[in-house]
């Protein structure tokens, strides 16, 4: 099965439907002070990129890019359930690591919480180590950052 990534609307109904799922599962596992999701109106930003994954024209997966001063941080990054080891996280970080380097941003930066442990070995598959707190995270044991220095 082939992962093609793609821009797409956070407003639309599959962004809604994925969107709703990742904030369901966070509110589930994390208290309100230490949940971070982002609502499609949120996402609907001149200073964030989405994107959708899709399998056999499926979306399957979303992620965002948000340009902060020095750093691109990845927000609302879920692939559904049952799509989970078709390569999609990865296709998803890779396309906002390449909209990053298009725009020039020195590192790439995100928040996660630590009992993903899926999540956190495919990020650090991706070249990401674990940082301390940034922007207005707090340093709080529900969280654990990364960042990926992109290099010039």
């Amino acid at each position: 099965m082939t992962v093609t990534v793609r821009r797409a609307d956070p407003l639309g109904p599959e962004a809604h439907a994925l969107l709703g799922a990742s904030a369901a599962m966070m509110a589930d596992r994390y208290p309100a002070e230490v949940n971070y999701s982002m609502t499609p109106e949120d996402l609907d930003d001149p200073a964030i990129r989405f994107v959708l994954a899709f399998a056999d024209d499926k979306a399957i997966g979303c992620a965002a890019l948000a340009t902060r001063a020095g750093y691109g941080e990845i927000k609302s990054m879920f692939v559904a359930p049952e799509a989970r080891g078709l390569g999609a996280g990865a296709a998803l970080l890779r396309t906002l690591e390449g909209f990053a380097r298009e725009d020039g941003l020195p590192a790439l930066r995100l928040e996660t919480g630590p009992d993903l442990t899926s999540a956190c070995a495919l990020y650090e598959r991706e070249g990401f180590a674990t940082r301390g707190p940034f922007g207005d995270y707090l340093d709080d044991p529900l969280s654990r950052f990364y960042e990926k220095p992109l290099g010039a």
